[in-house]
């Protein structure tokens, strides 16, 4: 178990400007960009002599706190709690880029410089080595994301908040009706979801890794591609009679595009609502739970444990040599 554990680590610290530095510089260029946003209103409200103070010296927020009914203060939470998920959002979506990317070369680069050779010398199985790095795209990195993204978006509502009180618009109080425990706990609580749903994309990247001898990227993209290609042809032939639609939707898309978190709320009904509130909790962590009585998501994880299989074994004979 310790060697598994420092095997992990090593993924992280070869592959620590992919999994901690990209979300912390996506999270600082979102903050700067907030701060963009309130220094051009603070320059335009100076220039028009607009003033966003309502009522003088006894403006404060929360006496309009003191006015909203129960349905009104819980609309007012939920807006707070989707501006904390918003940084988390985007940093996800970039997430999904480096895991990508990540898993198509983490296979081929051991044997293109060579290293593979070294790691093969140690005590270390072929599918401890493999593991490890599922554990890394799949746990690591969005753990990481989490932790940045949750943090972004506090400060961003800090940001706002401090702002808005060098005018005399008190909104501290406002800040009380988000619920950013909640939101941690649903972040936190999407990652066994993510590396459930990410397994068939992870499997077919890091077989693509393992057995292509050169441009693992054209083998792992123009197959699928030429195989959905050829499959419309007969479809238009009328050859066969497979539609065309599903291989697309439910094996292209799963084995190329299931590293970005989120796809998963496609097999979930009811998912939406008329306010933000009803649609937080359509995509909250307990009701999105709701996948794993999906057959697509469990045929997803079979056939990936094969595709992983199948990695494992061209790391230990595939030789490049």
């Amino acid at each position: 178990m310790k060697t598994f554990y420092w095997l992990v680590k090593r993924e992280l610290w070869e592959h620590r400007g992919g999994f901690f530095w990209t979300p912390v510089i996506i999270g600082g260029i979102f903050l700067l960009l907030n701060l963009m946003g309130i220094i051009t209103g603070e320059v335009l409200g100076g220039s028009t002599r607009f003033n966003i103070a309502f009522g003088g010296e006894g403006n404060n927020m929360r006496l309009l706190t003191r006015n909203l009914d129960q349905q009104s203060m819980t609309a007012v939470g939920a807006g707070l709690d989707m501006a904390m998920y918003s940084p988390t959002i985007i940093i996800g979506m970039v997430l999904g880029f480096v895991v990508f990317f990540y898993c198509l070369g983490a296979l081929y680069d051991d044997r293109r410089d060579r290293s593979l050779l070294f790691w093969k010398s140690l005590p270390v199985s072929d599918t401890a080595t493999v593991l490890s790095k599922v554990v890394a795209a799949t746990v690591v990195a969005p753990a990481i994301a989490v932790v940045v993204g949750t943090l972004t978006g506090i400060a961003m509502l800090l940001m706002f908040a401090l702002a808005l009180s060098f005018h005399g618009v008190s909104v501290w109080h406002l800040l009380t009706l988000s619920h950013p425990l909640q939101v941690i706990a649903n972040l936190i609580g999407s990652i066994p979801l993510y590396l459930l749903w990410a397994l068939p994309s992870i499997g077919w990247l890091m077989l693509c890794s393992a057995w292509a001898r050169s441009k693992p990227f054209l083998w792992a993209v123009a197959l699928p591609v030429a195989v959905g290609i050829v499959l419309g042809w007969f479809n238009l032939l009328g050859t066969i009679t497979l539609q065309n639609s599903w291989y697309w939707r439910e094996v292209l898309l799963r084995i190329l595009f299931s590293v970005f978190p989120g796809g998963w709320y496609a097999k979930i009904p009811h998912v939406g609502g008329n306010n933000p509130a009803e649609l937080l909790s359509s995509v909250g962590v307990m009701h999105s739970y709701a996948v794993l009585g999906s057959v697509n998501l469990w045929v997803g994880v079979a056939t990936a444990i094969a595709m992983l299989a199948g990695a494992i074994w061209f790391r230990r004979w595939r030789d490049d040599t």
